[in-house]
Parts: C-alpha cells; sequence; structure tokens
C-alpha cells in the first residue's frame, strides 16, 4: 500500500537534481507533489489558494532567500501559521537545527537524503 496516498507536498530546493530526487520518492509512494525551485517561489506557492499544504520540505540554502527567510514569511500569514515545514539541509550542526526551529520550522531532514527518512518525517505531522 502507498503510505503517502493523498497526501499534498511541497518541495522547496534550487538543485535540480535533489528536486527530482525527493519528487520521485514521494510520487511513487501516492504523494501529491509540487515543486519550487527557489525560495520566493516556495513562499508563493505555500501560501496560494491552491496550496493547502500537507507537510512542506524545505532547502535551507536557496539563491533568492534562504529556507529560514522563507519559513519566516509563510509563518508570517494567517494560512502558514500551522502547515508543518521540515528543513532538508547538509548542514545539521545543532546551531543550524535551533536557527531552524526559531525561524519556525518543524524539524529537519539531513542530506543526501533516505526515503524512509522523508516517509517518517511526513507522517510524524500528520499524526498530529
Amino acid at each position: 500500500a502507498y503510505r503517502l496516498t493523498g497526501l499534498k507536498i511541497l518541495i522547496v530546493e534550487d538543485n535540480p537534481l535533489n528536486r527530482q530526487v525527493a519528487y520521485e520518492l514521494l510520487s511513487n509512494e501516492g504523494a501529491d507533489v509540487t515543486l519550487a525551485e527557489g525560495g520566493l517561489q516556495g513562499v508563493e506557492k505555500a501560501l496560494s489558494d491552491e496550496g493547502k499544504f500537507d507537510v512542506i520540505l524545505m532547502d535551507m540554502q536557496m539563491p533568492d532567500i534562504d529556507g529560514l527567510e522563507a519559513t519566516r514569511r509563510i509563518r508570517a500569514e494567517a494560512k502558514g501559521k500551522t502547515i508543518p515545514i521540515v528543513a532538508m539541509t547538509a548542514n545539521a550542526s545543532s546551531t543550524d537545527c535551533e536557527k531552524c526551529l526559531q525561524a519556525g520550522m518543524n524539524d529537519f531532514l539531513t542530506k543526501p537524503f533516505l526515503f524512509e527518512h522523508i516517509k517518517d518525517k511526513t507522517l510524524r505531522y500528520l499524526a498530529l
């Protein structure tokens, strides 16, 4: 059975390869995946009327605005207050984790990511 069937997931990631990998991992499990190629586009999609995502996977390092700023902008809007946002980062020091939480993120995944990790984090927030 597909564990993620019917879930709407937004992936905000500027690296095409990482975006593709995450897209395929999640789509293959039945998720309805939307992609954003940078922080500004991610904020726009997260807050759009078509949005209503179950979870957002947010890259930390992006050329336009980083994941922290994108998260702050999403959280500043009423409809963005409760969406679970999970950071995706290659740098997982405790300082980075603290910054993620301060910006309003719920959790983080380290890269390179494994499907089990993505699935576990996603399902954890949907069970709330």
